[in-house]
């Protein structure tokens, strides 16, 4: 192994985090390694703002689509200094420092890491509604609902998640179809009261989403709705879609390895991005569960980048 295959820092996954934390880390003469992914879980380098059409809510930008946004952060990681490899991470071993790191077969040593490979949101499977991705169907109501103002949309799900997105729309749509397959929903007694007693949204009960309609013209224009109990269908107009069924954070690597929540998410320590082994932080998406937006994701960047530098300082290795 070459001396070149041990970083100060290595970072695992790009997107708003990992690019963050690779423009801090070189800012901080760390030489960061950004090992941003290839296909991990259906992902690709940039993360979820690559499927992501219009951005109208990252400061600075007053528009701009996912893709450009991620290429601008990418060009300035590497013009700070971060080396990067499109690769995806095949193994990490955080037992010992240094850490080790396997990309395929090629081995590299750190000694700090951080995490930023994000979460992927769940959607339903149905072939429409991958056709209408970012045309109408959206898994994220805080980052589409301004683009469906005073329209009708639906919402699947029965979870706090689904009652927060429909609460949310409600104040920018002019009404809120709730989807839900069973007659009582998951989310808490306060979540399903707020829903329940908001005159913008419409609950539609042991029922499913069978197909999006308006896949012909390439914009969501409704829902065939499925009862459970009946088979009975129901087309309802819409013009978009939010599925809130959850999101499945990318972190099978690290089973085993690091502390996590029962949902799955890696464990920081609150206030920082420190996991349960020193030496090893995680942001973005990976740890955050609640906000889930650009901005938060490139604000804990920054804090694991400042994190780690400082803690290798302690340790004397910078």
């Amino acid at each position: 192994m070459s001396a070149n295959n041990h970083r100060k820092v290595i970072i695992i996954g790009s997107g708003p985090a990992g690019l963050a934390a690779s423009i801090y880390s070189a800012r901080a003469n760390l030489n960061p390694l950004c090992i941003e992914g290839f296909n991990a879980g259906g992902l690709i380098p940039g993360g979820q703002l690559m499927f992501t059409s219009d951005v109208e809510n990252y400061p600075g930008y007053e528009k701009i689509t996912g893709p450009d946004l991620m290429q601008k952060m990418r060009d300035q990681a590497e013009h700070q200094g971060t080396e990067i490899i499109t690769a995806d991470v095949s193994r990490v071993d955080f037992s010992q420092r240094p850490f080790k790191v396997w990309v395929d077969d090629d081995l590299y040593l750190a000694d700090a890491v951080i995490i930023a490979t994000g979460a992927r949101a769940n959607y339903l499977g149905l072939e429409s509604e991958e056709q209408l991705k970012n045309k109408g169907v959206s898994a994220c109501a805080v980052c589409d609902g301004a683009f469906f103002r005073n329209m009708p949309v639906a919402v699947v799900g029965g979870g706090d998640t689904a009652m927060e997105e429909a609460h949310y729309l409600s104040g920018l749509c002019s009404k809120v179809t709730l989807v839900h397959r069973r007659e009582e929903f998951r989310a808490s007694k306060t979540m399903v009261d707020r829903v329940l007693n908001n005159p913008k949204i419409e609950v539609v009960y042991n029922s499913v989403v069978d197909q999006v309609l308006g896949v012909d013209q390439e914009k969501v224009t409704g829902v065939r709705l499925k009862n459970l109990k009946t088979n009975a269908t129901t087309d309802v107009p819409v013009n978009a879609m939010f599925v809130a069924i959850g999101h499945t954070p990318m972190t099978e690597l690290f089973v085993g390895q690091l502390e996590t929540h029962p949902n799955g998410y890696l464990k920081t320590v609150p206030g920082s991005t420190r996991t349960s082994v020193e030496g090893v932080f995680a942001s973005g998406d990976v740890q955050d569960w609640v906000y889930r937006q650009a901005i938060t994701a490139a604000g804990t960047g920054c804090m694991a980048a400042l994190d780690a530098e400082r803690w290798l300082s302690a340790q004397g290795g910078h």
